[in-house]
């Protein structure tokens, strides 16, 4: 009888081998900077309502 331990899940091998192969080819940012650019584009915004308020 032959071991089918080394055949894996059929229909799931497919997956597993397209996440193995997947590059990341964009720019590898740390979460934390994103973060402080919304901080930062938060502060601009409000300051930008105290220096050129809307009158209407």
């Amino acid at each position: 009888m032959a071991d089918k331990k080394s055949e894996g899940f059929q229909s799931g091998a497919g997956l597993i081998r397209y996440f193995e192969e997947e590059e990341i080819s964009g720019p590898a940012l740390d979460p934390k900077l994103i973060i402080y650019i919304g901080i930062a584009m938060a502060v601009v915004v409000e300051l930008a309502k105290v220096f050129w308020p809307i009158v209407a």
